[in-house]
């Protein structure tokens, strides 16, 4: 394994927001390229093994970073509610926060757990439920969810999460499901990304199958699958026949990337591998994917990798 220097942090919490109160709760890359990043005050949140959760309703800021780090603008944001586990920007600068978990009720009903918020960052346009047990998800450019389950929700009762992989409209309606397509049954979901106008959904399954990446094309519902070139993976971005999957040492300064190419055979083979040093702790959801670039969060720093 070969070693690294410290990646050049595209952009950081500032240290007057950080004074201020304001903390990074959570955080996405925009289709457009950079980041936006929700800011609430620290005394709505608590902080578990080093991870900031909401404990009550709150008022955020989402701040609009560029992918050079420069602060484009801040937009406030109403009536956030607590759980969220994801968040999005769809087309339009409307704002997606997504709950990992939904619960079905007495009459076969399941709870919202994916809501929109307005361009205005006041109004709450709608909001419905994308599956049970999200632990990856990501939006497409036309404003399209996809979700990769875990275990509890794959084994649990919503018809659409037992599939392992499934996409949903802006208005929460179920658009796309694997259908058989698979070459395994998927346990665990672990990252999301997209490639253009396609989503790539990484998970892993039981039974000594390993791990896979599947390649959809939402235009057409055509999906691809092929072994992954690195197990426990939390982050992937691809381009091409070219791909970059990182594996975090959670908690540390430090992550593992993977460098892979997709040969004629459909075979993804592992090109390099090597250890990042990171500028701040690397914790769960700490990498996301868009057009060949892999952007990683350390405590309150972002780095980008191409693939």
């Amino acid at each position: 394994m070969a070693a690294v220097g410290e990646p050049d942090v595209v952009w950081s919490l500032p240290g007057a927001d950080a004074a201020a109160g304001w903390r990074a709760l959570l955080w996405t890359v925009r289709v457009e390229g950079g980041i936006a990043v929700l800011l609430a005050q620290e005394r709505f949140l608590r902080r578990d093994y080093g991870v900031w959760h909401a404990r009550e309703r709150f008022d955020a800021e989402v701040v609009f970073v560029s992918g050079e780090g420069a602060v484009q603008r801040r937009v406030p944001l109403r009536g956030v509610e607590p759980g969220a586990a994801h968040f999005a920007v769809l087309p339009g600068d409307r704002f997606l926060l997504v709950r990992g978990r939904s619960h079905e009720g007495a009459e076969g009903r399941w709870e919202p757990n994916a809501v929109v918020h307005g361009a205005d960052g006041a109004t709450v346009e709608r909001a419905f439920c994308v599956g049970d047990d999200i632990p990856a998800l990501v939006t497409d450019r036309r404003g399209g969810i996809w979700a990769a389950y875990g275990d509890e929700g794959i084994y649990g009762n919503h018809p659409q999460t037992a599939a392992g992989l499934a996409g949903w409209s802006g208005r929460g309606r179920h658009t796309w499901g694997p259908d058989g397509r698979l070459p395994a049954w998927p346990l665990e979901g672990l990252a999301a990304a997209t490639e253009r106008e396609a989503v790539w959904l990484a998970w892993y399954s039981g039974g000594g199958e390993g791990t896979h990446l599947s390649r959809v094309t939402p235009a057409t519902g055509e999906v691809a699958t092929f072994r992954s070139p690195a197990h426990g993976i939390d982050g992937i971005a691809v381009c091409g026949d070219r791909a970059v999957v990182s594996r975090r040492d959670h908690g540390k300064h430090s992550t593992t990337l993977i460098r892979a190419g997709l040969g004629a055979d459909g075979v993804w083979t592992v090109g390099g591998e090597e250890r990042l040093r990171m500028p701040g702790p690397v914790r769960m959801r700490c990498g996301q994917g868009r057009d060949g670039v892999l952007w990683l969060r350390a405590g309150d720093a972002w780095v980008r990798v191409r693939a």
